[in-house]
């Protein structure tokens, strides 16, 4: 677990469960996502650490841009974690929150990495495959990676099935340079 998950873990946890209260967790997926979304801007993440920057002005800003796309409860989150010098943090909640409502709805989402393409037929048969092996529901989420050389990278939350040509050199090369224990 990274250090950023540990801090985001009781915002996520306290927003889902607000969530699941209110019967929100797709509007909350939304707001996350689109907050998420707005602190990839290089400009408005540096000023989210910068002491020197007004946290009033600054809140704002960021309640102005995010007008329309979140409620008066996501704009209270926006404001906390504006106050707690946590909206670096938008990304692990976002992913935390997620991990929470895919649980809780009995599925799981799986990023695929792959070195090419793969097509809907092969689509279909890892879903199938992965679905036999985590025993849930899978939404599989594809990205084509060419430092993978060939092969693919999967993750499903904490499980990682490195297939990848890349991995499989890496563990040849520890294999070969790790000393043998008699």
């Amino acid at each position: 677990m990274s250090g950023s998950d540990t801090l985001a873990r009781p915002y996520a946890e306290a927003v889902f469960k607000r969530a699941k209260e209110t019967g929100s967790t797709e509007q909350w997926s939304d707001m996350l996502a689109f907050l998420a979304a707005v602190m990839k801007d290089d400009r408005l993440s540096r000023a989210a650490v910068n002491p020197k920057v007004d946290r009033h002005a600054f809140t704002e800003l960021l309640l102005d841009i995010c007008k329309g796309h979140i409620t008066e409860e996501g704009e209270n989150l926006l404001k906390l974690l504006v106050a707690n010098n946590r909206l670096n943090l938008a990304a692990s909640i976002k992913e935390l929150f997620e991990q929470y409502r895919a649980e809780d709805e009995g599925y799981i989402d799986v990023d695929v990495k792959t070195a090419f393409p793969i097509g809907d037929r092969e689509q279909r048969q890892l879903t199938s495959a992965l679905e036999k092996t985590l025993n849930k529901h899978v939404r599989l989420r594809t990205e084509e990676d060419d430092t993978l050389i060939g092969g693919v990278l999967i993750r499903a939350g904490d499980t990682v099935i490195d297939g990848s040509i890349r991995g499989q050199l890496q563990q040849l090369a520890k294999r070969l340079y790790s000393p043998k224990i008699s």
